[in-house]
């Protein structure tokens, strides 16, 4: 069987988003393997999590122990392990994320398993499992293959697929935990939240984003003016972060945050690999950019290839008539 296991992500008292991207994908991959989705949950007072889970999978495997209150990469790997070791899945799927790239490498060394990292499609080729990752800034896509036999350990980044809506009804097991006694050489202290400023770019639907192209603070206004026509708000590059264009906390993209809006505005923005990995998952994207070979164009929806400082007043004055 290829059963595909999932690991649930979650994080002060919500499951992430990569959680159920990741589960969005896996019944396509399960099903060409011939195997269920498993959706695998650890924590404490996780009841409701599992009900969630199992609208996504065909099963729900999950150890609630007051162990398991806060994350620890080193019990996880503890309960993983005998997990995999008992059910053998084809592939198991964590995602790309501080704790995933915390506990995956070490439980692949633990149990041998073959692993690729931050895999940002998966195919299946031939019957057999083909994880795709991006070398070279994102210029070349690579395909790879196993020689050794499942399971296979991928980290999945996050963004690179759409959450679709969950219609299961899987099954839900209460698994007991192996793991007898806390863990005195690493344990838990606090977790502190990041600062985010007056708008997190994370939670917006509409974002208009600006780059290096935009020149000089002077020019910002034109930005400011289409946002506030279109009740966007405003996020840029790299470049216009450190600019000083914007403070750092608006700063989308790999090195900055991962935006997911519905609509996202690149104006001036060439599109490093960074930003595009960053902003992709965005449900439609406009870009404005004299450059026909810019690469964000890759990626948009509707692509302008104009000077912006023509383009951007004349799209704001257009907005506001329409709105009356």
């Amino acid at each position: 069987m290829g059963d595909l296991f999932v690991l649930a992500e979650h994080r002060q008292g919500a499951l992430r988003e990569i959680t159920f991207e990741m589960l969005s994908k896996a019944p396509e991959v399960a099903k060409a393997l011939g195997g269920e989705v498993v959706a695998v949950l650890l924590g404490s007072g996780v009841d409701a999590f599992a009900e969630k889970l199992a609208a996504y999978s065909d099963k729900v495997l999950y150890v609630d122990d007051p162990l398991f209150a806060d994350y620890n990469s080193d019990k996880y790997q503890k309960v993983l392990a005998e997990l995999l070791k008992a059910h053998k899945p084809h592939v198991f799927m964590v995602g790309h994320t501080t704790q995933g790239v915390d506990m995956a490498p070490a439980l692949a060394v633990e149990l041998k398993l073959p692993m690729v990292t931050d895999v940002m499609d998966i195919n299946i080729t031939d019957g057999k499992l083909s994880p795709v990752r991006q070398y070279y800034s994102g210029k070349v896509n690579a395909d790879f293959g196993f020689k050794g036999d499942p399971p296979y350990l991928l980290t999945i980044r996050e963004a690179s697929f759409e959450i679709v809506d969950g219609s299961k009804q899987g099954t839900i097991e209460k698994v007991e935990s192996p793991l007898k006694e806390d863990l005195d050489y690493r344990r838990f202290i606090e977790y502190i939240e990041a600062e985010v400023g007056d708008v997190d770019i994370t939670q917006s639907e509409i974002l208009v984003a600006v780059g290096r192209g935009i020149r000089e603070d002077k020019n910002m206004p034109l930005i400011e003016d289409l946002a506030k026509a279109i009740g966007a708000d405003i996020c840029g590059s790299r470049a216009a972060t450190d600019a000083g264009w914007l403070p750092h906390d608006r700063q989308g993209g790999t090195s900055g945050k991962v935006v997911k809006p519905k609509l996202y505005i690149a104006i001036g923005i060439s599109g490093a690999f960074q930003h595009l990995a960053g902003m992709k998952g965005a449900k439609t994207i406009v870009a404005i950019n004299k450059d026909p070979d810019a690469p964000i164009f890759t990626e948009a929806d509707y692509a302008i290839i104009d000077d912006l400082f023509k383009v951007v007043p004349k799209l704001t004055e257009k907005i506001i008539e329409l709105k009356g």
